[in-house]
């Protein structure tokens, strides 16, 4: 087993085994993990290139309650590895994490399936990669764009179902060229850096498969005050588990 560091999310209400060298989660994760709402009991969820498995841990915990099935999908073998051991420590038996490369899914994945499809993809089609090969892999596009990504999530929905995902702003335009005609009721949520900052870095897409219902933005989370603590809104997210649209 690679060598590992045993982490926390949300104030110690989730533990996580990351690889020392090689990705890591980020807050990013734990953001997109607080957007799914009008969730039912026993939804099925989909985590597309699911990394070191935060976002499905973060969900398994705060929707609890609703015993949602979670499946997360992922190309490295030894994040499998210790996502599916994150998840057995957390006591999440209803999370399972797949060995898989998205464009040979196994016979049990069949398209049309997940309730819920929650993604954060590589972000950099065009940057220079990490030396490191884990980050290389997680940070940048190898032979599958970002809209082939979206259109991809969106296949593996119910009809009606829900997409979530977590990019860079400058990728909104490719995100929502992907989603259209064949999703709809589409919500945008900028991340700001910090207090004050005008343009937002990061931003969450939520959409419905085949909805025709407009595009809303929606007030966006700024996640740092000047002095670099976490705003309130942050803080209810990052530390106490909440949703975003419980506030």
């Amino acid at each position: 087993m690679q060598d590992c560091s045993h982490d926390y999310l949300l104030n110690k209400q989730v533990s996580i085994f990351q690889p020392l060298n090689g990705y890591r989660a980020s807050t990013d994760a734990v953001f997109l993990a607080s957007v799914p709402a009008k969730i039912k009991s026993g939804d099925s969820f989909l985590d597309i290139g699911s990394g070191t498995g935060a976002i499905s841990l973060c969900l398994a915990a705060r929707l609890q309650e609703y015993a949602p099935r979670i499946t997360g999908l992922e190309l490295q073998p030894e994040l499998v590895e210790l996502s599916n051991r994150s998840a057995e420590a957390n006591g999440f038996a209803l999370v399972n994490f797949r060995h898989c490369n998205i464009k040979e899914l196994p016979a049990d994945i069949p398209f049309c399936s997940f309730d819920h499809v929650i993604s954060n993809p590589p972000y950099a089609e065009e940057d220079m990669p990490s030396p490191n090969p884990g980050k290389a892999l997680a940070h940048n596009h190898q032979d599958f764009t970002l809209k082939e990504w979206v259109k991809f999530a969106i296949k593996m929905l119910k009809p009606r179902g829900r997409f979530y995902m977590i990019n860079r702003a400058a990728a909104l335009a490719d995100i929502l060229a992907a989603l259209h005609g064949i999703a709809g009721e589409i919500c945008i949520i900028p991340l700001f850096s910090k207090t004050g900052q005008t343009e937002a870095k990061r931003v969450i897409v939520t959409a419905r498969k085949d909805s025709r219902a407009g595009t809303t933005l929606l007030r966006g989370i700024t996640v740092h005050n000047p002095d670099g603590t976490h705003t309130p809104e942050a803080f209810r997210i990052l530390r106490e588990g909440q949703g975003f649209f419980d506030r």
